[in-house]
């Protein structure tokens, strides 16, 4: 393995943006909190946001303050404050770093946005299983900790097929929310918004994923990485005009890299797949170990995770009863395998990454077998990594640099 060169980072303009977007939406709900003057939802980040924007709530999504947790290295240190009120550090530390830092009274928006202490109080809690078990039991708790409603719909998992015979229980779940919801928010759901914000959330959606796409180009113009900071405005805007516009801007600059065949790892030469959660105190020095090594990491199933193609203006509850139950992470493995084997050509991968995040179990594809099959059937070859998105006492920094240098000798060898 060759002798590591410091490493040059092409920034993406377009993430100021990005970061003045993220800026502005956290300092819109800080005001809403100290004045009142607006109702603010928390929702899970796969949840049913559409309904609340449109109802007018102001959306705050926990699992984004619980990423800055990790991405900060805050988290390690708080997740122990939630162990002793009894929530297993086997379970999601995004849960547990997020109840830790309620706790200890501490938030990286502090340090993040002047003037801001942490996250908003909310008037109403939203949450949707397709993700996992744990986000019902981490809203529960704030449902008791600030004595506010919670609401919730339980979808289905393991699917391999989206038929129409899954639709009606989940939409059925999304219309009967709205009583509830008009109850807090004091006015009926208007229909003309509904559909309105439902457009918006699909644009959104159409225009994420030909920003993702670009990464099929060679040289990749994006890495993976970039990906998992830029996708922000996806998850807490969409159903915003603001989100779109962004997307429009940082699409503009990622399509005329492509045509200036200007690639996001200086002299590309390896192009790997990420599937699973990203180790959020790791970004940096992830992209950096690889890039390092002309490898670029650059399409993942975890960023793809907001791409709602289902949407639809004129059907809003159907399609997103659709759109919110054919996520990668609630289907079959069947389905997986057949998705990712799409993927790896799409994007023209050498290798595969798995990381079995400790924590994550939904997210974390290799502990049944997957990686050995699609090795099989592909011929490309994969690696599995140990860590976790929150919790970096589960990561040793020296095996996954010694297991990637190798995984990059062996794709050398295989060119």
């Amino acid at each position: 393995m060759p002798e590591e060169k410091k490493v040059v980072r092409k920034v993406i303009k377009a993430a100021r943006d990005g970061n003045k977007f993220m800026a502005d939406y956290y300092y819109e709900l800080d005001n809403a909190a100290k004045t009142g003057e607006r109702k603010v939802a928390w929702c899970t980040s796969v949840g049913p946001a559409e309904i609340l924007r449109a109802m007018g709530f102001l959306v705050y999504f926990p699992e984004t303050h619980s990423a800055m947790l990790g991405a900060t290295r805050m988290a390690t240190d708080l997740i122990p404050y939630a162990n002793a009120l009894g929530y297993s550090p086997e379970i999601c530390s995004y849960l547990t770093a997020d109840i830790g830092a309620y706790v200890q009274g501490v938030s990286p928006l502090a340090k993040a946005f002047k003037g801001i202490q942490g996250p908003p109080k909310p008037d109403v809690l939203v949450f949707n299983t397709n993700q996992c078990r744990d986000v019902q039991d981490w809203f529960a708790f704030y449902a008791k900790e600030y004595d506010a409603p919670l609401v919730g719909i339980h979808t289905y998992v393991g699917v391999k097929d989206v038929t129409e015979n899954l639709m009606p229980s989940i939409k059925k779940q999304l219309e009967d929310m709205v009583e509830p919801l008009e109850k807090v928010i004091g006015k009926p759901l208007d229909m003309d918004e509904f559909k309105k914000v439902v457009g918006l959330s699909r644009e959104c959606s159409d225009l994420w994923k030909k920003v993702l796409d670009t990464a099929s180009a060679k040289p990749s113009p994006l890495t993976f990485f970039d990906g998992t900071t830029l996708m922000g405005p996806a998850v807490v805007g969409r159903g915003t005009q603001a989100t779109n516009d962004f997307y429009k801007i940082l699409l503009a600059e990622l399509e005329e890299r492509v045509q200036n065949g200007e690639g996001a790892v200086e002299n590309e030469k390896f192009r790997i797949y990420w599937d699973g959660m990203p180790v959020w105190g790791r970004l940096s020095a992830h992209s950096k170990l690889f890039a390092s090594h002309q490898t670029n990491v650059l399409a993942s199933t975890y960023c793809n995770s907001w791409i709602f193609t289902p949407l639809d203006a004129e059907d809003p509850f159907t399609s997103m009863a659709r759109a919110y139950t054919e996520l990668f992470i609630v289907r079959s493995d069947d389905f997986k395998e057949e998705y990712i084997n799409k993927m790896l050509d799409f994007f023209g991968v050498d290798g595969i990454i798995y990381h079995d995040a400790r924590t994550c179990p939904a997210n974390s594809n290799c502990r049944y077998g997957m990686p050995q099959r699609l090795s099989k059937k592909t011929g490309v070859p994969h690696l599995n990594i140990d860590g976790d998105l929150n919790d970096l006492r589960c990561l040793s920094d020296e095996q996954t640099k010694t297991n990637v240098e190798a995984f990059i000798e062996q794709l050398e060898e295989n060119k």
